[in-house]
């Protein structure tokens, strides 16, 4: 192909920080461009977001629905080759199943369901419709994040042994000192929009998915403990969680946004009878390696000694520092070699493309629900899915 993806956005219009994330790690590589799209439940909100980004008004829909029908009905070299979806929690299923039945592709912010069972459901829709489906864990795209994952591969860490993931922010403290919380009381906090799950499934849900990503383990089960430290909130702020992982493995997972001083503190160590390994998304760029018996190493970004998987998507020189959007661009770019497969009747690749899929989505839908009702039941291990 020799030419721009086009790409759609349903949710993402005015004011909305995700849909700006997108959007900028989307155009990144100069590889895509914002067509059409429909960002918002309020029409005039939609179309005044769509002059913000200089579209068509023709391309600006006041529905995801009308979005999807007309998209389909254009011409196969005007159509959006894509959707991406930056909706609430409970509008991500119908939203996807409605361009993926019109025959688009669609890529997806997490997590991928409002609930399980509505998660499983999707599989069969993914899977019936032909196209791809990713689903954007970010954090997955880091160069770093990707050495680890080749560093476990290798066996270099021998057996593993034990995972720490944990997610502490500490935003949400403020409502302790502000009795109205109207700067911060926001739809997450809604089990009608959000789902069962607050913290766990806003944030937990990036911890578990890293952990999965850079051991390939599945979950066995579950103990865990979450709170709402907050008065007034429905849904919980904090959670600690034992897990038992396949193999023997041991792990914890920690997600917070009541830890008072954090920012974005998202970190994981991989254990194993050899050595482990550090990555702090706050200092993305640097990835620890301890060794059993030598001194630790500290492996940074864009160096000669860094593998194919974490090299391949490294943009810049060592020394200048790549962060958040290149992480959030890489799970695009990986995307969108799938949607360009697609588009020329060569997917799936049988070697598979390295982003989220609608199964990481299903485990970590899973994951939520165990997690909450373990912890409804006294934090009693519960395997996920169960």
């Amino acid at each position: 192909m020799n030419r721009k993806l086009r790409m759609g956005m349903v949710g993402g219009g005015r004011g909305a920080f995700i849909g700006g994330v997108h959007r900028m790690a989307a155009n990144l590589d100069g590889k895509i461009e914002l067509v059409a799209g429909c960002f918002s439940s309020d029409p005039e909100k939609s179309r005044l977001s769509g002059e913000d980004f200089y579209l068509d008004p023709s391309r600006v829909y006041t529905s995801y629905e009308e979005m999807a029908q007309k998209e389909a009905a254009l011409p196969a070299d005007q159509r959006i080759d894509f959707v991406s979806i930056v909706v609430r929690n409970n509008l991500h299923v119908p939203v996807a199943t409605a361009f993926l039945n019109a025959g688009i592709n669609v890529i997806c912010d997490k997590p991928l369901a409002f609930s399980l069972a509505e998660a499983k459901g999707f599989v069969d829709v993914v899977k019936k419709s032909g196209k791809v489906f990713a689903l954007t864990h970010n954090y997955t795209g880091y160069p770093m994040v990707k050495e680890a994952r080749a560093i476990v591969k290798s066996g270099k860490l021998g057996k593993l042994l034990k995972i720490v993931a944990e997610y502490p922010q500490g935003y949400a403290a403020s409502a302790f000192k502000d009795a109205a919380d109207g700067a911060i009381s926001n739809w997450r906090m809604d089990p009608n929009t959000s789902g069962v799950s607050n913290c766990i499934g806003d944030i937990g849900t990036h911890a578990e998915n890293l952990a999965r990503y850079i051991t390939g383990l599945e979950i066995v089960e579950l103990a865990a403990e979450l709170t709402t430290f907050i008065p007034g909130r429905h849904l919980d702020d904090d959670g600690n969680i034992l897990v038992r992982y396949e193999n023997g493995v041991k792990g914890i997972i920690y997600a917070s946004q009541v830890s008072s001083g954090d920012e974005n503190n998202l970190n994981i160590r991989v254990y194993g009878t050899e050595g482990s390994i550090e990555w702090h998304q706050e200092h993305p760029n640097e990835l620890v390696v301890k060794w059993l018996d030598k001194p630790r190493e500290t492996w940074r970004r864009g160096n000669t000694y860094n593998g194919p998987e974490a090299g391949g998507v490294t943009r810049l020189p060592f020394g200048h520092p790549e962060a958040f959007i290149e992480a959030f661009a890489n799970v695009y770019l990986a995307a969108s070699e799938a949607i360009r497969d697609e588009i020329q009747g060569k997917f799936p690749r049988p070697e598979g493309y390295d982003f989220p899929t609608v199964d990481d989505g299903v485990a970590g839908m899973a994951f939520i629900e165990a997690a909450v009702a373990s912890s409804k039941n006294n934090a009693a291990w519960t395997k996920p899915g169960a």
